[in-house]
């Protein structure tokens, strides 16, 4: 007679390692949250059929490399912060994705623009879709590195294929004129074909003093702000009160 343990070990030989990983869970259950048969057979089926779209899932969440893990369902809201939770229900449906709209989220340090950004990103890549997130410095240093090894071409066109790109700190520092163009190339291939994340400190109506050039910020708010929803986040900086948490000392 095959004990449980071989059983166990035939389906790891299988690779059938998820429903394994269920069974042995569900023989660790307490007494009293024993399920019978037909339950047992149910979550050990349903865990290896859900097991590649789950590995898929945290594929594409590392490929998109978010600065931190995040969720939209952890996103605080409250009429101080200017957004609501059925704004973030909405955008939990990645519908803003599938028609290829863009999300600007605006606010002074440390309100969690970042967050928020990598929270749509996340949220994205759960709906199937491919996302990464940079900084705007970041991903400007590494387009000029491209051109000058003559692979700016190849960086574009894997840029212009991500479904949703996290564009983090825009206009935080001042742009060259190089830096200006390489930038239109990226909203321009992705104009109407993809979605972009930008998270920044200045109101858009501020976007073409910032830019410089005013006929390259002209084409780029064409090309960003048009189609976009405008996320203003308010209230105190969340980093600054989770450093004074920190410091405050424990009650004994």
């Amino acid at each position: 007679m095959t004990t449980i343990e071989e059983t166990l070990t035939k389906m790891d030989e299988l690779r059938l390692t998820a429903m394994a990983a269920a069974a042995r869970e569900l023989m660790r259950a307490p007494p009293d949250r024993q399920l019978n048969f037909e339950e047992k057979l149910g979550i050990i089926v349903d865990r290896e059929w859900t097991a590649p779209d789950n590995r898929r899932t945290a594929r594409r969440i590392k490929d998109a490399k978010l600065n931190t893990r995040a969720s939209l369902e952890e996103v605080i809201c409250d009429p101080e912060r200017g957004i609501a939770k059925a704004t973030l229900r909405q955008y939990a449906t990645c519908r803003w994705v599938r028609e290829h709209h863009n999300v600007i989220v605006i606010g002074k340090t440390g309100v969690g623009k970042s967050y928020f950004g990598s929270a749509l990103a996340a949220a994205a890549c759960r709906a199937g879709h491919r996302a990464l997130f940079t900084r705007v410095p970041r991903l400007l240093d590494e387009l000029t590195l491209a051109r000058a090894a003559g692979s700016s071409a190849s960086l574009l066109g894997k840029l212009a294929r991500i479904d949703v790109l996290v564009l983090d700190d825009f206009l935080l520092n001042p742009m060259t004129d190089e830096q200006r163009r390489d930038l239109l190339e990226v909203f321009e291939d992705r104009y109407d074909r993809s979605s972009t994340v930008i998270t920044t400190q200045l109101a858009t109506k501020t976007w073409h003093a910032a830019l410089g050039d005013p006929t390259i910020a002209d084409a780029i708010c064409d090309r960003v702000v048009h189609n976009a929803h405008v996320v203003s986040l308010g209230g105190p900086s969340i980093r600054l009160k989770k450093a004074i948490s920190k410091e405050q000392p424990r009650q004994s």
